[in-house]
């Protein structure tokens, strides 16, 4: 079987990274559809692990959460009509939390937007901190006692920032200019949930400027499309993907930096080459995991 080689893998995966869907990525480069799409779930497996095992002991000062939506296969409304029940299926939330002051994507997590997807994303990002955070979400009713659970009442700075919202003035009740239009936001009021969060960076703004970078990179986050996610593993190795290059490699516009050289993670501009290098070492890790039997190449990234 022809490999492509490393040039060929960083096109793809940078054309993946710049908001191409897996066939324009084909008509562009003329690899099949089936070489892009492993590609990327190879890709997305290397950068997840590289996360898991690098992104440890921030010293993050103010941090912003937020979940934005997505669905799998299909929307909520019509999973239980698919032929295949398939467990996945459906509306699918992805959980951020970006580092404000280095605008470092610290932590991901991908399921429901519920109490439980809550408390896992939160005990990830409290895992990866190194010290006191004041945190800042929006009024998400989960969020209060999954803040409680994973950081400890006594241990984070928290805030809520809750968002008044009125209907839109434009179009008739029911029509698409309502359809399709964004709620008005009519005002928002920061409230104090635990310890002395300082009320100047009670904020959800960076959160929600991250959640438009992984709609605009990440075209399986392109509503009223056919580019959606069909599988739930790959739509979450695809934001491994998208979180790796935006944190190693895109250089911050405003920071002139990437967010990994920023939060102190890394002290070296990444190129799409080194993320290749990167996706070698790791393929070479889990075959030498696979002779020796392992579950996982545990430490491969120390």
């Amino acid at each position: 079987m022809n490999r492509l080689d490393a040039k060929g893998r960083a096109q793809i995966l940078h054309l993946l990274c710049e908001g191409n869907s897996i066939r324009a990525v084909t008509r562009l480069t003329g690899a099949s559809k089936n070489t892009v799409t492993k590609l990327m779930i190879d890709a997305g497996r290397a950068c997840d692990d590289y996360h898991h095992w690098k992104v440890h002991g921030l010293q993050s000062k103010r941090v912003q959460v937020d979940e934005i939506w997505s669905f799998v296969y299909s929307k909520q409304a019509n999973a239980p009509k698919t032929k295949n029940q398939v467990k996945g299926r459906g509306d699918c939330w992805t959980w951020t939390a970006i580092d404000a002051d280095s605008k470092f994507l610290i932590s991901y997590y991908v399921g429901t937007r519920d109490g439980e997807s809550a408390f896992f994303f939160l005990s990830d990002l409290k895992s990866r901190l190194a010290g006191r955070v004041q945190l800042t979400s929006d009024g998400h009713n989960a969020y209060y006692r999954a803040v409680a659970d994973s950081f400890g009442e006594k241990e984070v700075d928290y805030a809520q920032l809750v968002k008044l919202y009125g209907s839109p003035k434009e179009g008739a009740p029911g029509s698409a200019e309502r359809r399709y239009s964004p709620a008005v936001c009519t005002g928002a009021k920061p409230f104090a949930v635990f310890g002395k969060p300082e009320r100047r960076h009670v904020s959800t703004s960076y959160a929600e400027r991250q959640n438009l970078n992984l709609r605009m990179h990440n075209r399986r986050f392109t509503r009223l499309t056919n580019a959606f996610s069909k599988k739930l593993e790959n739509h979450y190795w695809a934001i491994a993907l998208f979180t790796f290059y935006y944190n190693f490699v895109r250089i911050h516009k405003t920071l002139r930096v990437t967010p990994a050289m920023a939060a102190g993670v890394t002290d070296k501009l990444w190129e799409m080459s080194d993320m290749v290098q990167m996706l070698e070492a790791f393929e070479a890790k889990q075959i030498e995991a696979k002779r020796n039997h392992a579950l996982e190449p545990a430490g491969a990234w120390e």
